[in-house]
C-alpha cells in the first residue's frame, strides 16, 4: 500500500472532529490519530460517509460532488484513494 499511496493523507472526520493521519510516504508506512501539519492532502468527511467509502458503497468522486467529501492540498492524491482503500480489504 506504500507503494500505490506514496503520500500523507490527513482525514478530519467533520461529526466528531478525529483527526487520522495514514502516512504511505515514509518507511513501512504508519497510521495514527493526530494531525500532521505536513499531509500532502486533506479530506473531510463525516464519520458514515467515511464507513460506507470504504466498505464501497460510496463513491469518492460522487461524495466529493455532492459535497460529502472535502478536499485540501493535492486533488490527484485524493483520486487514489479509492484504490487504496480497495487493495486493504484484500
Amino acid at each position: 500500500l506504500v507503494k500505490a499511496g506514496v503520500a500523507i493523507f490527513q482525514f478530519v472526520i467533520s461529526d466528531t472532529d478525529t483527526k487520522f493521519c495514514l502516512d504511505l510516504k515514509n518507511g513501512n508506512g504508519s497510521a495514527s490519530f493526530e494531525e500532521n501539519p505536513s499531509a500532502d492532502v486533506t479530506i473531510t468527511i463525516a464519520d458514515a460517509d467515511m464507513v460506507a467509502m470504504a466498505e464501497g458503497k460510496l463513491d469518492g468522486m460522487q461524495a466529493f460532488m455532492g459535497g460529502k467529501l472535502k478536499i485540501k492540498g493535492n486533488m490527484m492524491l485524493a483520486q487514489k484513494l479509492q484504490g487504496i482503500l480497495e487493495a486493504a480489504k484484500k
